[in-house]
């Protein structure tokens, strides 16, 4: 039996992957894509297991064979789906999950129809400009480039994206109950759910 495939797409600082941390636990059949990059690993990424750290030689050669689902460039950096890791746990019967952005998404729906969009927003603009600057991690000139994408992508994905769901994650624990049902409707392994939590 195939797998289930979930995509998450957000602004930079919607609490994405806070949300999704806290979601997962209760849904052991599935599995995170681990996607590559061309970006430098943050403290504590390990390769492999955070993302598939790649040179830019070595991303644009993954391109060139056709290796990845979809890719993109965001924030000066590479991003792509690897194929060889979608296939392998969708034949091994295993949800996956896929922390994509608005535009990697429209390439990915091409290969992957089937797949369930979720789009996490902020409440406001000024919320996401604040958690951001809450992070402590970005230069202003970081934080700029962030918002200015941010709002090209939250236009994008309302008016073109194709997400069946939309959460806005102004309260954390409403908006990880509201993603926990519609994993719960999906998923491919509900024993976990209705004998477990």
């Amino acid at each position: 039996m195939s797998g289930t495939l979930f995509v998450f797409s957000a602004a930079s600082g919607a609490g994405k992957t806070t949300l999704i941390n806290r979601v997962m636990p209760n849904f052991p059949n599935v599995v995170y894509s681990v996607s590559a990059t061309t970006r430098k690993p943050r403290t504590g990424e390990i390769d492999g297991t955070h993302y598939f750290f790649k040179t830019e030689e070595e991303f644009k050669k993954m391109i060139e064979q056709n290796e990845l689902v979809e890719w993109n460039k965001v924030h000066n950096n590479y991003y792509g789906t690897p194929k060889f890791f979608v296939e392998q746990k969708l034949s091994e019967g295993r949800d996956v999950a896929f922390d994509l952005d608005v535009f990697g998404k429209i390439n990915f729906d091409k290969v992957y129809p089937q797949a369930i969009g979720i789009l996490i927003l902020p409440p406001s603009l000024e919320e996401l400009e604040k958690r951001l600057r809450d992070r402590k991690t970005e230069t202003e000139d970081a934080i700029k480039i962030r918002m200015e994408n941010a709002k090209k992508e939250m236009e994008f994905a309302t008016t073109k994206g194709k997400y069946q769901y939309t959460i806005y994650n102004g309260d954390l624990e409403t908006a990880t109950a509201e993603l926990k049902g519609i994993m719960e409707k999906y998923s491919s392994f509900k024993s976990s759910i209705q004998s477990g939590s």
